[in-house]
């Protein structure tokens, strides 16, 4: 597995894993029963396409992209902040939109500093950003 395949395929998860961490730290915020089953299908879809780069880099004799606890904490942390004095759906929507398009603009630097990297890793990356674009589409009626 070429170097580039395994920068792209560790941005995925990567991303994918703070998607899914920021949805869990959200989750008992969210008060409407549609809202709360949108966030839980991303985060299922979120882990699959993690999982789909963790097995591609686990197959090419890679290891998979290590959770940071700074970082998790920080996340955490910044949710809980933002949401002490507002956890209203438009703010909470607002708020997943934002860090989806950060996971789209890190994974576009990533791709960009890659440009060499094999099909299979591109495509995971593209369903990857295409799931995040479709997702700030279904977000956007809850602002």
């Amino acid at each position: 597995m070429k170097k580039a395949d395994a920068r792209i395929l560790k941005e995925v998860q990567k991303n994918a894993r703070m998607a899914t961490k920021a949805i869990d730290a959200l989750s008992g915020k969210v008060y409407e029963d549609d809202f709360a089953l949108q966030l839980s299908r991303q985060s299922l879809k979120y882990a699959e396409i993690g999982n789909k780069a963790a097995d591609r880099l686990l197959a090419g004799h890679m290891s998979p992209y290590r959770d940071n606890a700074v970082e998790d904490m920080m996340l955490v942390g910044g949710i809980h902040t933002n949401t002490l004095f507002n956890t209203s759906t438009s703010h909470i929507a607002e708020m997943v939109i934002q860090g989806t398009n950060r996971g789209i603009t890190e994974m576009c630097k990533v791709l960009n500093a890659n440009e060499n990297a094999g099909k299979y890793a591109l495509e995971i990356a593209r369903e990857l950003m295409d799931f995040e674009e479709q997702n700030i589409e279904h977000l956007k009626k809850y602002l």
